[in-house]
């Protein structure tokens, strides 16, 4: 026999407020910031629901609790815009990729390289990948003297984050910027 399902209680983000309390006691902190002490929280509760406010717990682990006297609905959006403009600065950086053969002439390599500059000017590690098809593989010494070039070429404007080694029928090293 099937048991009927439960609903679940709606999960409740932010800080703990006016009923959610469950501490008998708190350490106040009124509207203007000013530490009252100890005291009984329904006092606490009664007090600011008087003056229109909500009783919030500020710190939940200290003993006793610290509750202030603020209004909720403005905490929870100050809260929103602070998190919402710490994501607008952080920067995600991305990792590009730069394919190359072994025989690249001399006008491609210079083009890759552009590309290879501005990606590590942008902030983005690059990934150089040279591919072997054919007769290349045999002359991976010839892959590993280019790559050693490009780590030659980019030494002020970046670190190697990791050295070149071989991965089946290519090549791997990524830069870093400096």
């Amino acid at each position: 026999m099937r048991r009927p399902m439960r609903p679940v209680a709606p999960q409740k983000d932010g800080p703990l407020a006016n009923e959610d309390i469950t501490s008998p006691d708190v350490q106040l902190i009124d509207a203007e910031g000013e530490n009252r002490g100890i005291v009984r929280t329904r006092d606490a509760m009664a007090e600011a629901q008087e003056q229109g406010l909500d009783l919030v717990l500020i710190a939940a682990n200290s003993n006793p609790p610290v509750a202030k006297m603020l209004d909720l609905g403005r905490y929870k959006y100050a809260a929103q815009k602070k998190a919402a403009e710490a994501r607008k600065k952080q920067k995600v950086i991305e990792v590009k990729e730069v394919q190359m053969r072994p025989n690249i002439d001399t006008h491609d390599y210079e083009t890759k390289m552009k590309a290879v500059q501005r990606f590590l000017g942008e902030g983005d590690r690059v990934k150089v990948t040279l591919r072997f098809r054919g007769r290349e593989m045999a002359h991976q010494d010839l892959g590993m003297q280019l790559l050693l070039k490009v780590r030659e070429q980019t030494e002020d404007v970046a670190k190697v984050e990791s050295q070149p080694r071989s991965e089946g029928r290519q090549m791997v090293m990524v830069l870093a910027p400096k």
